[in-house]
């Protein structure tokens, strides 16, 4: 403010006439010792050349405390009437000098426009982001010297709004200036530029270059994205799709995933290769769509030489930046232009590219690479730290599903390998099954089912499921498998064997280690057991779903069944339900996995699987999949295990009953019966041998068994003899010693049929041996 209201007026002779208080306070002399003094006196130097002829400069005075001080002055003639001058003004203000620096120096791009949107001002920094200098702007209006972009037009549309309104504007962009081949980010303040009266006549700007601020924000945003957006499953390939689609478009034009071929099998990980590199791409994507046409195609595999960006990668361990100039990319660019011309004028256009390996716990399985072409900022420093942050996060992913893909196809190969893989021939059932493996991330369950074959052409119908998922749950499903079919073979009832396998299961559980949970061993099971002879089914519950029954009328129902407790907790019992089927009924047994899901509701599901039960089919298979479709749910969190049998009947021609007196001489005739029916059935070619089995088995009834005893012969794929008696002492064989009367006729009996075995019954045991019958 002194400098403004500094002046001191000088005639023609050089002599101070006037001096005002601003010159006072700047040079220390009051009016009284500078009035009347020469000019010249008051200067420390002579005027700067041509200073004077110019009537401004900077003036060098001498203080009156003998310093000098340095001062831009500007000298106004005073005109007398003959129009010469008569003395001068001579002015110290804030000088233009100085505010010229100051505008032209500025680091941001500064302009000046008049209430029509043409050029006043310019200064340096604008001139070149504009190209142009500050005489060939000014004056012009500015669409006429900005390309017609969509930028442009909003700049525009900013001058105008700020010039009718009189109201300041701020924006931001990203765009690049009419002399640059690459984008910035800007920060813009408009602001209206008022007259003495405080009416607009103009708008001015300023614009701050924050591509730096930018980027970062753009790093801290896809680093916050990568947390939620990479790893979504459990997935190999999608995981390299997430970090493509993160990193396209903001942080590169194109990039790829390429994996070592191990990762994407169960083999064990290798060491990286030192000469060439095979890998195979996974994903890749590009900013601009077809372009560039990628190289390689996904799913095929390339040869990356050791000069080349992601073979030094994955051999060095580390981010290698790299781009034209580089005597290893340049070769490496050559290479890639003879294999795949089409991409030329992309690959001269690339600024830099940045291949980070993908690493995790000390395995290395792969390579991220990076370009970005013009009108892109190469890669710098930063951007490498982000990268390698970016590909540290997607290879933990990858690993983890690489893991989980490894345990899933191990937990499904040993759960194939103990499933039924062909179902065993039997009259009883006709059956047929669907296993659908989870595809969740928690991993393969548990669930299992089994046909497996009784004495007396009876058979079972099994179905469990393992609480947990993944190899444990195979392992448990497999022992519990085993033991079910090694209780059925000793022909339990279906309560019994449920309370034997709960045993089984509370053993397990007491044997392992740091005090396993029972839930972690837990199962439940479904055990059903069909006589076609009878047509009675006997069903007994572990804590499983009730099975469903569709009668031959077109009715379905589930079977009312007490579930009881689930396998492992011991101390509870079981019990079973029996009821007798019409020949052509269709039982479904089933996995929770089927009915039960998140957000479901578990009656309505099972009301919707009788109701597909009753769906017209062509066969037992078909009627599976119409069940499948319309009971599971689209995305079942568990595995799903279905089984149905739709029933047979023997009828009396294929089954004869005689009941033996408890006296030996009844053997004979009984004995004769048998033969005769054997002869109706047309079976005289295996009389003999059953004749054999019929005495040795009666006889043994009568003497060492109670009344009632029964004879039943069945004519099923096999002839199957059965004495039944009321004791429930089971025979064995015993070695007969030389001179032993007795001993032998078990041993006689095992070795002429295919196989014998005795059951217990409600009223006693029956002992039964089965002979193949005669080719035809």
């Amino acid at each position: 403010m002194e400098q403004a209201s500094a002046a001191a007026v000088v005639d023609a002779r050089g002599v101070v006439t006037g001096w005002s208080d601003g010159a006072r306070r700047l040079t220390g002399y009051p009016a009284e010792e500078a009035v009347g003094r020469a000019a010249r006196e008051l200067l420390a130097e002579d005027p700067p050349p041509g200073a004077v002829s110019r009537l401004a400069g900077t003036a060098v005075l001498r203080h009156r405390d003998g310093s000098a001080v340095a001062l831009p002055l500007t000298a106004c003639p005073l005109l007398g009437a003959d129009g010469t001058p008569g003395g001068y003004v001579i002015t110290v203000s804030a000088p233009p000098g100085w505010a010229e620096q100051a505008f032209q120096q500025a680091s941001l791009s500064m302009s000046v426009f008049d209430a029509r949107q043409r050029y006043l001002r310019v200064n340096r920094e604008a001139c070149q982001v504009m190209g142009l200098p500050e005489e060939a702007l000014v004056g012009r209006y500015f669409p006429d010297t900005a390309d017609d972009s969509e930028y442009s037009r909003r700049f525009l549309q900013n001058l105008r709004r700020v010039a009718e309104t009189g109201e300041s504007l701020h924006f931001e962009a990203y765009t690049h200036g009419p002399a640059e081949d690459r984008d910035h980010a800007w920060n813009i303040e408009m602001w209206p530029v008022r007259d003495g009266s405080g009416e607009p006549v103009g708008t001015a700007l300023a614009a701050f270059d924050s591509s730096d601020q930018h980027w970062a924000r753009q790093r801290l945003a896809v680093l916050d994205e990568a947390a939620s957006a990479i790893g979504t499953t459990l997935d190999v390939v999608r995981t390299a799709e997430e970090l493509v689609g993160l990193l396209i478009p903001r942080f590169a034009d194109f990039a790829s995933v390429d994996l070592l071929d191990w990762v994407l099998g169960a083999d064990e990980p290798i060491a990286v290769p030192a000469e060439d590199i095979e890998l195979r791409r996974v994903a890749h994507g590009t900013a601009v769509e077809g372009f560039p046409k990628p190289s390689v195609h996904l799913g095929d595999s390339d040869v990356y030489p050791p000069y080349s960006a992601p073979a030094r990668a994955l051999r060095e361990g580390r981010a290698v930046l790299t781009g034209p100039g580089d005597p290893d990319f340049d070769r490496w660019m050559r290479v890639r232009n003879a294999q795949a011309p089409r991409n030329r004028r992309y690959r001269e256009s690339v600024r830099s590219t940045l291949a980070v390996p993908l690493r995790a716990r000390g395995t290395t399985m792969g390579v991220a690479v990076m370009v970005r072409a013009a009108p892109l900022d190469p890669y710098g420093a930063q951007d490498v730290v982000l990268a390698e942050e970016l590909a540290s996060r997607a290879a933990v992913c990858v690993d983890n599903a690489r893991r989980f893909a490894r345990e899933r196809s191990t937990a499904l190969a040993l759960q194939h390998s103990l499933l039924p893989r062909g179902l065993p021939g039997q009259a009883a059932v006709e059956v047929a099954h669907r296993y659908l493996p989870s595809r969740s991330a928690a991993g393969i369950g548990g669930d299992w089912f089994d046909v497996i074959p009784l004495s007396g052409c009876r058979v079972a119908l099994v179905v469990g499921d393992v609480v947990g998922h993944g190899i444990p749950s195979s392992a448990t499903m497999g022992r519990l498998c085993t033991a079910v079919r090694t209780l059925a073979d000793v022909d339990l009832p279906p309560d019994e064997l449920l309370t034997h396998l709960d045993d089984l299961v509370t053993h397990l559980v007491a044997a392992g280690e740091d005090g396993e949970e029972i839930a972690e061993l837990g199962a439940t099971c479904l055990y059903a057991v069909y006589d076609p002879v009878t047509r009675r089914l006997d069903v007994a519950g572990a804590g499983h779903p009730a099975p469903a029954l569709v009668l031959p009328d077109g009715t379905a129902r589930l079977i009312p069944l007490s579930a009881g407790p689930p396998l492992g907790v011991g101390c509870l019992p079981f019990e079973a339900t029996a009821l007798e089927l019409p020949e052509g009924s269709v039982v479904a047994l089933y996995t929770d996995g089927l009915v039960d899901g998140r957000d479901r509701d578990v009656d309505h599901a099972t009301d919707e699987l009788c109701r597909a039960l009753t769906a017209p089919a062509a066969s037992l298979d078909a009627l599976c999949d119409t069940v499948l479709k319309a009971v599971m749910p689209e995305e079942p969190g568990d595995d799903v295990a279905l089984l149905l049998a739709r029933t047979r009947a023997l009828g009396e021609d294929r089954v004869a009953t005689w009941d033996v007196p408890p006296d030996p001489g009844h053997v004979a005739a009984t004995r004769q019966a048998a033969m005769e029916r054997l002869a109706a059935w047309g079976l005289d070619e295996i009389a003999f041998v059953t004749e054999l089995v019929v005495s040795e088995l009666v006889t043994n009834a009568i003497r060492y068994g109670e009344p009632p005893i029964r004879l039943r012969l069945i004519r099923d794929r096999t002839l199957i003899c059965e004495v039944s008696d009321a004791s429930s002492t089971s025979p064995h064989l015993r070695r007969a010693h030389a001179y032993d009367e007795g001993g032998r006729g078990l041993l006689l009996v095992a070795q002429l049929t295919q196989r014998w075995g005795s059951r217990q019954t409600g009223g006693g045991k029956t002992i039964w041996a089965e002979q193949a019958l005669p080719q035809t």
